[in-house]
């Protein structure tokens, strides 16, 4: 492998979107905005589309999720659904835009800073490092729900698989620690083998979840008219509370569908491929997912029994399946699974490169290092990789607390996308977009929301704000549901506040910003 060295040019520039002429090629447009083409531009439509969509990964987190949100509203839970779907497709929508002005690597970072300035950028940046890092552990703990149900030699620890046993939280630690040393390792190799797994895993994942809905569907024993019925839960305070605790769910597993701007400096045309990419994975995710919840509650042995909230999926399934189907399920689980955190870990470390290239990060030299053979960001991948295992590790000592860990992450993210399209709304009441049409590398418009800008953008911000107060509420259900750590439920308040105050003293106020923005751009 050859020595990595750093081959960037400082930019010292502002960088506001350019108006583009028919056929710049992609490098030179990277290079309007100060930065030199590192990292290898060879991902296509799918590539970008796969990175969105194997994030969401609803096979996995569906898998993981479902009995949450039954639990709570019984099948009516069902339309929670839909509306999260219809607030983040706003926020998508204004992603999108951002993803076609400004194809740059560490999405999230890059448009909040372009909008809303340096601290802002920094601190949307911060947030979802954190954030990321917590889901990558969070996806490669999810191994221990599946593989040991594969074969039992995957239990290796003890004989007790259950997540929250010892046995189970140990195994589920070396099971992700191994799944994260080998996403490194691909991430570390180059971006073609990163996307040439991912794509595979996908149309897996794909073809796994027609195939579970369509196993749904002609094994059902009930009509789709269940969604309708609210079960047994609404209790005290009444039914309306429950069903907005459910709404969780959805929460927790429709995140992530930008990470095709991640990888904005590596994909062909970006200006034209992200921005419907973005779209594309949080619709057929929403699609996917909406349709197996109506499938599961359609062919579930029994809605009273208890098991479907306690078990979610699993229940449903091993009601219609026996091996081998059903362990060949399992194993499509598993590949959705490896290929969640494979995405995860790719976005966190290009929003870490793209973080140091401007040097605002410690070690921002030895973090923007490019290797010049695999056009990879090698260092941020390792930092990543060592940082979720050292999170892991969290989950031995006490499940409980690894748990709440993963929720409160949830709302880093949902706080990041406001501090994108909160200054964004700030700028569109100043008469942002400025200037004519904008093209991509092919000379075609790009994607603009026009004189629907505006209602769209408030409806974003909106739905974040809500969406935030409601992951936050200290709930005992939710953070605390064994009742054993009562001051778990201000987990999400406390620890936001922690990573505020921790954000405040890493920011880096001596170090010149290498890359201005000027506001009024």
């Amino acid at each position: 492998m050859s020595t990595p060295t750093r081959t960037a040019q400082v930019p010292t520039a502002p960088a506001p979107a350019p108006s583009r002429p028919s056929g710049v090629d992609d490098t030179g447009d990277l290079g309007e905005f100060g930065y030199e083409q590192q990292l290898h531009r060879s991902l296509g439509k799918f590539a970008s589309f796969a990175a969105g969509f194997s994030f969401v990964s609803i096979l996995t987190t569906i898998f993981q999720l479902f009995g949450l949100g039954f639990g709570f509203a019984g099948p009516a839970f069902f339309w929670t659904w839909p509306v999260v779907f219809a607030g983040q497709f706003m926020v998508a929508l204004n992603f999108a835009e951002l993803a076609a002005r400004y194809p740059i690597s560490g999405a999230i970072y890059q448009w909040s800073r372009r909008m809303g300035g340096e601290v802002v950028g920094w601190f949307a940046g911060w947030f979802m490092i954190l954030a990321q890092m917590v889901t990558a552990s969070a996806a490669a703990i999810a191994l221990q729900v599946v593989l040991p149900n594969v074969w039992s030699g995957f239990q290796i620890i003890g004989e007790d698989s259950t997540l929250t046993s010892a046995s189970g939280a140990a195994n589920a630690v070396l099971l992700g620690s191994v799944l994260l040393v080998l996403t490194t390792f691909i991430n570390c190799i180059g971006v073609n083998w990163m996307s040439r797994i991912n794509n595979i895993g996908v149309t897996c994942e794909i073809v796994g979840v027609i195939a579970v809905i369509g196993m749904f569907l002609t094994h059902a024993r009930r009509g789709p008219d269940v969604v309708f019925d609210t079960g047994t839960a609404g209790a005290s305070p009444g039914y309306g509370w429950a069903w907005i605790v459910s709404g969780l769910m959805a929460a927790y597993v429709m995140v992530g569908f930008g990470s095709a701007g991640e990888l904005a400096e590596e994909t062909r045309n970006p200006r034209r491929v992200a921005p419907r990419t973005i779209r594309l994975a949080l619709s057929v995710s929403a699609l996917g997912g909406g349709l197996m919840i109506i499938g599961a509650l359609m062919a579930a042995p029994s809605l009273t029994d208890g098991r479907l909230a306690a078990e979610g999926l699993p229940y449903v399934l091993s009601s219609i399946l026996g091996s081998p189907w059903g362990t060949l399920l399992l194993v499509d689980v598993a590949i959705a699974v490896f290929v969640c955190t494979l995405a995860i870990q790719t976005a966190a470390s290009r929003l870490v490169f793209s973080m140091a290239r401007d040097g605002r990060l410690p070690a921002s030299r030895i973090l923007s290092t490019v290797n010049p053979r695999t056009g990879t960001p090698i260092a941020p991948s390792v930092l990543i990789g060592l940082v979720c295992i050292g999170i892991l590790a969290v989950n031995v000592g006490n499940s409980a607390i690894f748990a709440t860990l993963s929720s409160v992450c949830i709302i880093l993210i949902y706080l990041a996308y406001l501090m994108v399209t909160v200054p964004l709304l700030l700028r569109r009441l100043k008469g942002w977009p400025h200037g004519g049409p904008q093209v991509d590398a092919d000379g075609r418009t790009l994607f603009s929301l026009g004189r629907f800008g505006l209602p769209v953008n408030i409806l974003a911000v909106g739905y974040g704000a809500l969406m935030v107060v409601n992951l936050s509420w200290p709930r005992a259900e939710i953070f605390d549901p064994s009742g054993d750590y009562p001051l778990l439920r201000w987990a999400a308040p406390v620890t936001v506040a922690a990573v505020v105050a921790l954000g405040i003293a890493c920011f880096p106020r001596g170090r010149t910003t290498p890359n201005p923005v000027t506001i009024g751009a």
